[in-house]
């Protein structure tokens, strides 16, 4: 079964469409590294698979969730990214999270621009959040680059309570702003 209606964004390197099955291993790859400790990982396989199956069951139950993000000139999956909102959230969230041979390549900030863009426009939403681990310096950079700012500490819902984290975030006015500054 497929999620209708579902989109599909392309940028000038990626493409963002809704997972699909064939997207696991990739997804599984990620989640086996250590570098994923800042997002619940490293998972055992069978983990990362429940964990896989929360962004088709939101797309379908929500009308929308983190995309997959294949990059254009190898058609391999090298992350996900985009808007979230689990229960209790302490807000609209772009989040992201690549594979580890995707990284440093730009392809965080190039998703989520897209993303960002995408989820105002569709979603009425007045302003965007990413949840991150005060350590985890290179997403705060990407939070940057997108022109997110530190709000401040926050708690997420049981049981991801006793995991740190620092609300990142801006408002659409200051996104559309900054875009069109550009």
């Amino acid at each position: 079964m497929r999620i209708i209606d579902s989109p599909v964004i392309e940028t000038d390197r990626l493409v963002l469409r809704v997972p699909r099955v064939e997207d696991f291993e990739r997804f599984a790859g990620m989640f086996a590294d250590e570098s994923t400790h800042h997002i619940g990982g490293p998972l055992p396989r069978g983990d990362a698979w429940r964990r896989f199956l929360q962004m088709p069951g939101a797309w379908l139950l929500q009308g929308f969730g983190m995309f997959s993000v294949i990059e254009k000139s190898t058609g391999s999956w090298v992350g996900q990214a985009g808007p979230w909102r689990p229960d209790g959230w302490p807000g609209n969230e772009i989040g992201y999270a690549f594979h580890p041979d995707a990284r440093g390549k730009g392809y965080a900030t190039e998703t989520c621009a897209a993303a960002i863009d995408w989820a105002f426009a569709n979603l009425g939403w007045s302003e965007v959040i990413h949840c991150i681990a005060p350590a985890n310096t290179a997403s705060q950079d990407v939070a940057r680059r997108l022109g997110s700012t530190r709000r401040g500490p926050a708690t997420l819902p049981p049981p991801l309570d006793v995991h740190e984290v620092d609300v990142w975030g801006q408002s659409r006015a200051q996104w559309d702003a900054r875009r069109t500054a550009r």
